[in-house]
Order: structure tokens, then C-alpha cells, then sequence
């Protein structure tokens, strides 16, 4: 009935996720946080990171929940994939009907079991 939920970015970064030693790619959080201050976001888009999300299997896994869907995203190894996900974020600020993921994270897309 009208509620708004705001859509929202979960990243994790904990237990396997970003994890270097064990041969994962870094999480740049930092990087994160700061675009989604330069793009005026925070108000938009809720971003937020968590010690593990599972599924671990996937190593460096982001959630994307908007209207109540979930987008599981994982594999996450390059900075074009965080951008990507800004660029999304960006996207729905201006226009929340227009969810769809940019094609970059399109393969990255997975159903978790």
C-alpha cells in the first residue's frame, strides 16, 4: 500500500569475502562509501557491508534488494564490477522502476541454494 522501501546494496566482506590471503580479490569498501557520498546516493540507495552473507562458495557476494526481489551477485574480482554496481545505484535514485542491472553484472547474477 504505497510503503516505499528503499532499495539497498549488501557487501560482504568478512569471513571469505575480500579475503586476499586466500586467494579472493579485495573488497574496496572505502572506495564504495565514498563514491555513494560523491554520487549524493545515501539517501537513495542503502549501502551497507556485513561480515558474510554466504553463500561462500561464490567468494565476494553482493546483495541487491529492491521492491523486495533479491539480486545475488558474486565473483565480484574487479573494481569495473563495484563501479558497475555504483552506476546501478545511481540509476535507480533517478528512476526505481528502471532496476535492470548493467550488463557487466548481468553474468555475475546467480541463485543461491
Amino acid at each position: 500500500h504505497g510503503v516505499n522501501i528503499i532499495p539497498k546494496v549488501t557487501i560482504c566482506n568478512g569471513c571469505c569475502c575480500g579475503r586476499i590471503e586466500i586467494g579472493n580479490k579485495p573488497v574496496p569498501l572505502d572506495e564504495l562509501k565514498r563514491a555513494w557520498v560523491e554520487q549524493d546516493l545515501q539517501g537513495a540507495v542503502k549501502l551497507s557491508s556485513t561480515y558474510c552473507l554466504g553463500p561462500c562458495s561464490m567468494n565476494n557476494v553482493a546483495l541487491l534488494t529492491i521492491e523486495g526481489k533479491r539480486v545475488w551477485l558474486g565473483k565480484l574480482d574487479d573494481k569495473i564490477h563495484y563501479d558497475a554496481i555504483v552506476e546501478w545505484g545511481v540509476k535507480i535514485s533517478q528512476n526505481p522502476d528502471d532496476s535492470d542491472l548493467p550488463d557487466i553484472l548481468k553474468p555475475l547474477r546467480f541463485v543461491p541454494n
